[in-house]
């Protein structure tokens, strides 16, 4: 993992939920539905995401933690 700036990992995290959830074919609003999570707010890249957050995202798109951070 390169050293990255907060920004910079909000940014890199940012991209690939978006990226997962299109894969997944759903919106931010049916990811809302289906989690309670605001996708659209972590998807701006300026929203900090806490560890459980984490743990509920990587459980919706079936990864573990590590092969959500794989793009890092």
């Amino acid at each position: 993992m390169e050293n990255l700036s907060k920004e910079e990992a909000l940014s890199k995290l940012a991209s690939r939920i978006k990226e997962l959830r299109k894969i997944k074919g759903v919106s931010q609003q049916d990811s809302y539905n289906d989690t309670g999570i605001h996708f659209a707010r972590i998807e701006q890249g300026k929203r900090d995401i806490n560890y459980t957050t984490l743990i509920k995202i990587s459980k919706y798109f079936n990864l573990s933690l590590s092969q959500l951070f794989e793009e890092f």
